[in-house]
């Protein structure tokens, strides 16, 4: 039997460290009905399958721990993949690159000040960006597939096909991301504003703290973020579908939310994000490899969303029911 104090020193433990332990009980259950699953090339494979996910995920737990949502990060990928793949053979790879990201950022602008500075609600704002890039995407596409004509005999296949040291491009650039983000969000004054206007905004003013311009600057990074999983995903497929991005919002926030960043805001870790895409990542490919058809991802993805939600409100409330109707 443990004493109280060993008890109490396990459940801080799980409290802080339970998406690591999830994790490694995801990993070893999945390698008992898998040979393959614990393989070099299938967890590579995973991990960059994941990275598109996850440098999107990257930005947006920014937003959330701003005590926010962004929902239009779906249709500002379709966008951006589709932007920069038809402009590639238009003005060449890097005007198209840059193009890309300057009107992504002005997307992320769009709904930085509309909920930073017009201070509307994230949700209703976000969604309805959704609807309307989704419009765009269809207007500019003519509702059409777009492709690079040569896809082989361009440098632009670098961002999404190409290796480095062995590591494949991709999952360079989300460490990278992660990384950076991470340094910014845990040791700068700039991300001890994030935190604070997302755990407390009415404090965060009375304190000095601009809270306009912080909202403001967390949809660009998601924004910047979004353009850099575009320009991996376009140049990786070397094409896009006009809805290539439907569905990522959901994926993300799974990852964001089974990583434990609070959706009230003011709490939450980058490396835990990452984490949480990874777990995700590899319960798909585990479901795969053991036999479920592709549709069950979703079902599972469901659960592990409300059953995220439902340990992150037990953990603030100190138990796992509440007693009030």
């Amino acid at each position: 039997m443990l004493s109280k104090k060993h008890k109490a020193g396990l459940l801080n433990f799980l409290s802080a460290q339970g998406i690591l332990v999830f994790f490694l009980l995801c990993m070893f259950a999945f390698s008992l009905f898998s040979e393959q699953f614990l393989s070099q090339s299938n967890i590579m494979t995973v991990v960059r399958q994941a990275s598109i996910i996850g440098i999107i995920a990257v930005g947006v737990t920014v937003v959330i721990i701003g005590g926010n949502l962004d929902l239009s990060v779906g249709s500002m990928l379709s966008f951006s993949t589709v932007l920069v793949v038809d402009l590639h053979d238009k003005i060449g790879p890097a005007g198209a690159i840059i193009l890309m990201f300057v009107l992504t950022l002005l997307i992320g602008a769009v709904n930085g000040f509309l909920i930073g500075f017009m201070r509307l609600n994230s949700l209703i704002v976000t969604l309805a960006m959704l609807s309307a890039i989704q419009g765009l995407v269809l207007i500019y596409s003519g509702g059409q597939n777009v492709d690079i004509a040569n896809s082989s005999d361009t440098w632009f296949a670098f961002f999404g096909r190409g290796y480095v040291l062995g590591i494949a491009v991709p999952v360079i650039l989300f460490a990278l991301l992660a990384i950076i983000v991470q340094v910014v969000m845990s040791y700068t004054s700039y991300g001890r504003r994030i935190f604070a206007v997302g755990g407390n905004p009415a404090a965060a003013v009375y304190s000095g703290i601009r809270k306009n311009w912080c909202v403001f600057s967390t949809y660009l990074i998601s924004a910047f973020c979004v353009a850099c999983a575009a320009l991996v995903l376009g140049s990786r497929v070397m094409g896009s579908q006009n809805n290539v991005g439907q569905g990522y919002e959901l994926l993300v926030l799974a990852g964001i939310i089974l990583g434990g960043t609070s959706l009230l805001g003011g709490a939450g870790s980058i490396w835990k994000t990452v984490i949480g895409v990874l777990i995700l990542g590899f319960i798909q490919n585990g479901l795969l490899l053991v036999g479920y058809p592709y549709y069950t991802q979703w079902l599972v993805t469901w659960v592990i969303i409300i059953l995220a939600v439902w340990l992150d409100l037990a953990n603030k409330r100190k138990r796992l029911f509440t007693t009030h109707s």
